[in-house]
């Protein structure tokens, strides 16, 4: 056990060198924080945004016009964590598309492909460094979300705040690690891109196709969508079907990671 976790360990810091020695990791973390931003300004001070609609709000209520509650540090949560999963989907297949096909490359997939290290430590190692360099990403957007949720009144609930960024960082464990899998498959990260953005694309909303179906099918279909599921996260309802989703999608990209390598083994044998 003592030597696996130091291969795991080996693996994982070898993948997080790799990432923050590269300029293509801070030039998709410099886009990342400026579109959050944009979206960030647009939530909060658009013309249509949380403030404008909470000052009607409170326009109409000093008119005696009777109007809903709202709860803008509630609203703001929803809104932003909703549209950091939604650029999650376009950002973290370019995370993922070289986490094998650079190994490819480099010719040292092989030499993975051969060594006494089992091929599940090499995907969790590496599934486990790239959702770093993502946690990492997101970490200092906290501090938009600090400057709003500080004056909020009356303040959000720490459990749905909690629960919005634990939803966030399992959506993208589970995409990384379907990402991981398409990026075993090839030697082009283009194509692992396309691939792995297609399939997240049709599993975020293949929750429309389960609507449309309809009966135990369409219900079953529903079940697997990654959207419908981040949103229970996001509202601050954790399931355990949720969460089983989240940890089967992670777990799946995983194996077929581990028995494409052993495919590359066998080859080689």
């Amino acid at each position: 056990m003592r030597l696996i976790l130091n291969n795991l360990v080996a693996i994982y810091r070898k993948e997080l060198h790799s990432y923050f020695a590269s300029p293509f990791a801070y030039v998709l973390a410099g886009i990342f924080w400026l579109l959050a931003g944009v979206f960030f300004a647009a939530i909060l001070l658009g013309p249509a945004g949380l403030l404008e609609q909470a000052r009607n709000a409170d326009l109409a209520a000093s008119q005696g016009v009777r109007v809903a509650p709202f709860d803008v540090g509630y609203s703001f949560l929803q809104f932003f964590l909703g549209t950091l999963g939604s650029l999650a989907l376009f950002m973290l297949p370019l995370l993922s598309m070289g986490l094998y096909t650079e190994e490819r490359k480099r010719g040292t997939l092989e030499l993975l492909a051969t060594s006494p290290v089992t091929n599940w430590v090499v995907a969790v190692a590496k599934l486990l460094g790239v959702l770093t360099v993502f946690v990492t990403m997101v970490l200092p957007l906290l501090v938009y979300e600090a400057i709003v949720l500080n004056r909020a009144s009356p303040p959000i609930n720490p459990t749905v705040m909690i629960a919005g960024h634990g939803g966030l960082i399992l959506l993208a464990a589970a995409v990384l690690s379907l990402g991981m899998f398409i990026s075993s498959l090839t030697n082009s990260t283009i194509l692992a891109a396309i691939g792995t953005f297609a399939l997240v694309l049709f599993l975020w909303m293949i929750d429309v196709l389960g609507k449309n179906v309809g009966g135990a099918l369409g219900e079953a279909l529903s079940h697997l969508s990654l959207l419908k599921h981040y949103t229970n996260w996001v509202q601050g309802v954790v399931d355990t079907g949720s969460l089983v989703l989240f940890a089967s999608y992670i777990g799946l990209g995983i194996f077929l990671t581990a028995q494409s390598i052993e495919a590359l083994r066998f080859q080689r044998s």
